[in-house]
């Protein structure tokens, strides 16, 4: 697979580190794990004691693990998951500082690069949710091209309830689900259950708990024998029809946190 080109606003600084390999065996670092199977890869989340909440560090190990993904030809199809049976992700860890004000384009910069590199996979992604999906680990798992989750599963949309505004979680629910649950999910701060997420259409599977990894990594490889050309062609451009609307969020994120430290001020 070619490794895209991404396209990102110049306000933006780039601060991850790429680190490329070749993807054969299970290699662990230290907050997460890719594994090989078949023609897919698995990549889970390891910070369980915090429902998998990403700090820095985690988000600068995904967009490495993501980023040799498709410099691998071998890989196919990317399963994401979290350690352990509470949470896919319980989102950012609130525990880590925010930025200061000079701070904000470079620390939104890498958030941009974090969701971008996840965007522009050109291999099919699946996310298999394990447990809850709250704030930008939800955001993480609809930004993923198919979703395969249990009953008990919940997501959601909460950060409001923390006094944090958000940019992207508007754009993104409102493009998946429409104006209404955009407003209700980010401004009531509220977690849907699985049975609400099942019947709008965000679990493409729904299996038992202990189902949910393999019945992903099946899913995986029916996805990886699909003709790889026309696949990642029809898949960029669906990414570039909501383009636009993810760079908006961006550039509005920076402007909002600006004014939130402000007021702090």
């Amino acid at each position: 697979m070619k490794v895209p080109v991404l396209m990102e606003p110049l306000i933006f600084v780039n601060t991850i580190i790429i680190i490329t390999y070749m993807i054969t065996e299970a290699r662990v670092s230290q907050f997460i794990s890719v594994e090989r199977h078949g023609a897919a890869a698995l990549v889970t989340f390891r910070r369980p004691e915090v429902m998998n909440a990403w700090n820095t560090a985690m988000r600068r190990e995904l967009v490495a693990a993501m980023e040799a993904c498709e410099a691998d030809a071998g890989v196919r199809a990317v399963v994401f998951t979290g350690e352990g049976p509470r949470a896919f992700g319980a989102g950012g860890d609130l525990k880590e500082p925010g930025p200061a004000r000079d701070e904000v384009s470079a620390w939104v910069g890498a958030w941009g690069h974090f969701y971008g590199t996840l965007r522009a996979l050109s291999c099919p992604t699946i996310a298999a949710l394990n447990g809850v999906a709250a704030g930008s680990s939800f955001q993480f798992a609809l930004m993923a091209d198919f979703r395969v989750a249990h009953a008990g599963v919940r997501m959601g949309q909460p950060e409001i309830r923390s006094g944090i505004p958000s940019s992207m979680g508007p754009w993104l629910i409102r493009e998946m689900l429409g104006a209404r649950l955009a407003t209700d999910l980010c401004l009531s701060g509220r977690m849907m259950p699985g049975e609400e997420c099942q019947r709008l259409g965000l679990f493409n599977r729904v299996v038992a708990p202990e189902e949910v990894v393999p019945e992903a990594l099946r899913l995986a490889e029916e996805l990886a024998a699909q003709p790889d050309l026309a696949f990642r062609l029809t898949k960029a451009r669906l990414r570039a029809l909501s383009e636009p609307g993810f760079q908006e969020s961006l550039v509005l994120w920076a402007d909002m946190l600006r004014e939130s430290l402000t007021a702090r001020d």
